[in-house]
């Protein structure tokens, strides 16, 4: 709670009026960052698979005084996707709009590619590459009418730095770094902003999910001392969207101080 009331004193309610939706937002950076944003004013959608904890983090949101809205999905499904954007347009308390989509839905993948498990590419494509993109797409369309709005897609360190302990992985994030950038520049003339944030290594259900476990991950890391925490991403979100409306922040790597490598 101590954290949330810092960031709502730093940011004094800047995206007050402003619609956000934020994927992934079941836990990790996309609850942070789907907190912080309600803390700043958005009114916010939250989409993800787990139903039990997006009703959860809307009732918190609400207990804080803010407003939020829970639609349970898969962002992998472009069914789904569909189903979001309409609910989200159809959502009074929101506006019937939305001015900011965070792309950060995704799923990672522990091993090389030699020894990760091929079994899991497609859904890995599915939901990093594919599903991702066609929420940035459809955004993408909407917002142009508008003449501004803002989308983020979460990409990664390894999506830069390839590491070849998650290469498959990092080149799903690779993809995403590609399709942002070509994006931004479609959208950029008609006032549409396009950010692509690259977080280091942070502490969440992430590692777990993936498959890392201490012989494949964490013994490679010790040296780096404190890692980073979700709130850090969603800190330099939350900031990025501050920034006046002719100033677009395209890109950022937000990596703890000890992370040497990638």
């Amino acid at each position: 709670m101590t954290k949330h009331k810092e960031v709502e004193g730093k940011t004094n309610k800047l995206l007050s009026g402003k619609t956000a939706i934020v994927t992934g937002a079941s836990s990790g950076i996309g609850r942070a960052t789907a907190m912080t944003l309600a803390q700043a004013g958005a009114a916010v959608v939250l989409f993800a698979r787990r139903k039990d904890r997006l009703t959860k983090l809307a009732a918190d949101i609400q207990a804080q005084g803010g407003n939020a809205y829970a639609v349970a999905g898969d962002a992998g499904l472009l069914s789904d996707i569909d189903i979001l954007l309409e609910r989200t347009l159809g959502w009074k308390e929101g506006g019937g709009k939305y001015d900011i989509v965070v792309v950060n839905a995704g799923r990672g993948l522990a091993g090389s590619i030699l020894l990760s498990d091929n079994s899991q590419w497609q859904e890995l494509y599915q939901t990093n590459v594919i599903g991702a993109a066609y929420l940035m797409r459809q955004a993408g369309h909407y917002m142009v009418t508008k003449k501004n709005g803002d989308i983020v897609a979460i990409g990664s360190v390894v999506g830069r730095n390839i590491s070849p302990f998650s290469a498959f992985y990092g080149s799903s994030k690779f993809a995403i770094g590609a399709i942002a950038e070509g994006l931004r520049q479609e959208v950029c003339a008609h006032g549409v902003r396009v950010s692509l944030v690259m977080p280091g290594i942070v502490t969440s259900g992430f590692q777990k999910v993936a498959g890392y476990d201490e012989d494949n991950f964490y013994k490679g890391i010790a040296h780096m001392g404190k890692l980073l925490e979700p709130q850090a991403i969603a800190d330099g979100i939350c900031w990025l969207l501050m920034q006046p409306p002719h100033v677009n922040v395209s890109e950022i790597m937000i990596r703890p101080t000890g992370q040497n490598y990638p």
